[in-house]
């Protein structure tokens, strides 16, 4: 499984490093370090943090997710899969985002919960991109 430095986290869930590290001090977010001494965050752990923090509305408000392409970088709250085809969902700070795409695309991307990725919006499509 993927783990997360508090940095990563903290862009992830649209916050400063500093509000990461707070969160995590209280217990807010479950942590361990590794074997240098850096402080990580499990990408589960992280993803049901995010998914909590957005309905709580908890997130920076006026933080900008987009950019001249459209672009939400987040982590991957949700996996369902069919036998053709997917359905993923990003937590990208208080924003959730959904793509249908086909089974084969999410596994290729190795998509699964925790996973940092980047939603792509193009009029009424959801594209994915792995990070």
């Amino acid at each position: 499984m993927q783990s997360y430095t508090i940095g990563q986290a903290a862009r992830l869930l649209g916050v400063s490093p500093d509000t990461a590290r707070r969160w995590a001090d209280a217990g807010r977010v479950a942590t361990h370090r590794d074997e240098t001494g850096r402080r990580l965050v499990d990408g589960r752990d992280l993803a049901a943090f995010s998914v909590e923090l957005a309905k709580a509305g908890g997130a920076e408000e006026d933080a900008s997710y987009t950019s001249a392409r459209n672009a939400f970088p987040g982590i991957v709250t949700a996996v369902k899969l069919g036998d053709v085809a997917a359905q993923v969902e990003i937590q990208a700070g208080p924003h959730r985002l959904v793509s249908l795409l086909t089974r084969e695309a999410v596994e290729e991307l190795g998509l699964e919960v925790g996973v940092e990725a980047t939603a792509r919006v193009k009029s009424t499509n959801v594209h994915i991109d792995r990070a």
